[in-house]
């Protein structure tokens, strides 16, 4: 059994026991979340597809850790005017580690 899950403006699948990535989710490591969005739930071969959500459907999670994504590095460059700016981000990330999917009606 898997589920689409929206959270932080994008989608993920999810399956029990797998370590998801996504964007930052406040909340200590240990904390236990429920995932509400759920655009898909997949049970073999039974498929519920949402408009926009599945009702009564979500995904039990525990957070494992916050953590950093890679750093991206950026120049900024204008010719003939002598302007050069270098810069880096790094996204913060919520690992979680899927406990449960829970079917919707």
């Amino acid at each position: 059994m898997y589920a689409i899950v929206k959270t932080g403006g994008k989608q993920y699948k999810a399956e029990a026991q797998e370590l998801l990535i996504v964007e930052k989710i406040e909340g200590e490591p240990g904390t236990k979340i429920d995932l509400e969005e759920v655009v898909m739930v997949c049970d073999d071969g039974n498929v519920k597809i949402g408009s926009p959500f599945v009702k009564g459907a979500k995904v039990k999670a525990e957070i494992v850790r916050q953590a950093k994504a890679k750093k991206i590095d950026g120049f900024n460059y204008k010719p003939k005017k002598n302007e050069r700016k270098r810069w880096g981000h790094r996204q913060p990330q919520t690992h979680l580690r899927v406990l449960e999917v829970v079917g919707g009606k």
